[in-house]
This record gives C-alpha cells, sequence and structure tokens, in this order.
C-alpha cells in the first residue's frame, strides 16, 4: 500500500505511555489537609512518551509504527486503540511483569494540580524479544527514531544504532539520562539544555556553550546536534556549521511535549527530502505552537504552512 504514496514510512521505538487527563473544578480546600478539592467532571486519554512521537509523526502526514512495551492491562489496550485511531502501526509487546507506563495529572481550573505516575522497568526477556523484532522492522522503514525516557525500553539502544546504521537507515534520538556514549553512530541527537547539562557539565558563556556542543558531537561520532533551548530557540552543531534559530513562540502555555513535536517534525521533514537547516527551522516552528496548547498536543501541516 505504501508503494503508491510518497509519504515517508517512519519507526519509533521507545518508552510508551499512555497519558491520562483528570479535568475538574476548585471551588473548595480539604478540611482533611490544606489541599484543594477537585470535582472531576471529565477525562481524556492520549498517547504519550514515544506513542506521543508517533502521533506528532502522524499528524504531519508520515506513515508511522511504534515499537515498545506495554503491560497486560487495560491501559495497554487503550494504546493500542489511540494508535490504531490515529492510523499508527502498533508492533507493541506485551509483559505480564510490568504494567504500562501511566501518567495521571489532574487539572483544576486550567492548571495542574497533581500528577501521578504508574511505571516498571521491562524484563530482559521481553528487551530481547522487542530487539528481535525490531531487525525485522528495519527494513521496510525509511528512517527510525528512538525517543528515551530512561524507563527502559531502550536498553538495548546502542545495539540498535548500530543496526540500523548498518543498514543506511537515518537515526534520531531525543536522550536521557547522564551518560550519551549509548547513542553513538546516530544521525541526529536532540538533547535540551538541561540534558545537555547533565553530559557536559554548566557553561559560563555561549562561546563555551558551543565548544561543548561541538566537542560531544565529535566524541560521539553524531552527523549533527540539534539543542533545543525553550525561549533561546535552537542550536544545531554539525561538523563545520554552527546555526543558531531563535523561538517563534506566541504564547507558551504549556511545554509538555514540545520535545516530542520537534523530533517528530524534523524526522518527518527529512523523510520528505527536506535540507536540515529547513527541516530544523520548520520543527522549530511546530515547537512554537505545540507550547500554545494544553498537554501533550500534535501540529498538523495545516497549521505549520498556512502562513
Amino acid at each position: 500500500m505504501r508503494e503508491n504514496k510518497k509519504a515517508p514510512y517512519i519507526l519509533i521505538v521507545g518508552d510508551v505511555m499512555l497519558d491520562r487527563y483528570w479535568f475538574g473544578d476548585v471551588n473548595r480546600i480539604s478540611p482533611e489537609a490544606p489541599v484543594p478539592v477537585v470535582l472531576i467532571n471529565r477525562n481524556e486519554e492520549r498517547l504519550g512518551g514515544a506513542a506521543n512521537v508517533a502521533r506528532n509523526v502522524a499528524a504531519l502526514g508520515a506513515e508511522c509504527s511504534l515499537m515498545g512495551i506495554v503491560g497486560d492491562d487495560e491501559p495497554g489496550r487503550m494504546v493500542e486503540s489511540l494508535l490504531n485511531d490515529a492510523g499508527i502501526v502498533p508492533h507493541l509487546h506485551e509483559s505480564k511483569d510490568i504494567s504500562t507506563i501511566v501518567k495521571l495529572r489532574v487539572i483544576g481550573r486550567q492548571q495542574q494540580l497533581l500528577r501521578l505516575d504508574f511505571e516498571k522497568r521491562p524484563p530482559q526477556e521481553a528487551l530481547d524479544n522487542a530487539m528481535q523484532h525490531y531487525r525485522n522492522l528495519l527494513d521496510s522503514h525509511d528512517i527510525v527514531v528512538f525517543s528515551d525516557y530512561g524507563k527502559g525500553a531502550l536498553d538495548n539502544v546502542a545495539e540498535m544504532i548500530a543496526v540500523a546504521a548498518k543498514a543506511g537507515k537515518t537515526t534520531l534520538v531525543d536522550p536521557k539520562g547522564d551518560d550519551f556514549k549509548k547513542y553513538r553512530g546516530a544521525t541526529f541527537l536532540t538533547p535540551n539544555k538541561s540534558e545537555l547539562r547533565q553530559v557536559v557539565g554548566s557553561w559560563r558563556d555561549e562561546e563555551e556553550l558551543v565548544q561543548k556542543a561541538r566537542n560531544l558531537r565529535a566524541e560521539l561520532g553524531i552527523e549533527w546536534l540539534l539543542l533545543t533551548r525553550s525561549e533561546e530557540g535552537m542550536s544545531l552543531f554539525g561538523e563545520k556549521d554552527t546555526i543558531h534559530i531563535p523561538t517563534v513562540a506566541r504564547e507558551v502555555f504549556d511545554v509538555s511535549g514540545a520535545g516530542d513535536t520537534v523530533i517528530a517534525t524534523l524526522a518527518t521533514m527529512l523523510g520528505y527530502g527536506k535540507p536540515v537547516a529547513e527541516a530544523i527551522d520548520i520543527a522549530n516552528r511546530a515547537a512554537g505552537i505545540v507550547v500554545g496548547k494544553l498537554g501533550t498536543a500534535t501540529v498538523t501541516s495545516q497549521e505549520l504552512f498556512s502562513e
């Protein structure tokens, strides 16, 4: 079916989550403790983590598959249902030893009051099965995006990147943690300032930041390092060039999921054959749009290219 389409086929691999939102009214403080009482009147369920990256890719019109590990439970089945509704091909490995990662947010008066996380790292057997499945999926996809939230689904990411590189695939990584060596050889690495600081330490000025970022890129053998810098926009570090792109956000309402939108848009634009600098510029515009929305959200092609 996809042979008749020009859209790229993108494989997303990583920590799959279900984002749950409980919305309610806050009119009083609890007599039991100094906390607000939220009277829940509606709820929403959205794809989160790596699944939100896939959701963003699909919203931009690219074909998309998602590989991850979920529990044999109701949230896992809800994730699969939401993926099917979004036109994303699910490759979910069920493990009876874990529960699906869930982030439950309680919202009152359009502000997040509380977040409850439910998670457990996947067992080695589930990781081994996923690795074999990943090898089988590579040939049918054009680009691979690794969405690492540090929950364990990408414990084999170094091997995954090496296999993809051998197959000639473009790979993009949204990293996590204080050791980026496991991402060695990726095409793109997209840390934010906090994530970069964990790895290279703090910097005194822009010149030192540029030097540290360029050194890290060279050390890891990464073709491009894209640093997302919130209100300062983005900086792209290549072998020779450094490009700074200012932010285009009109109004910042919620930054959750903005990194997912950036890497999803970048992967999609590269898949459509856009040059790197143009793809980065479009991803920056997408980030500026999505931070004006509540919670993990997406950007459509119409929103990106209507101006």
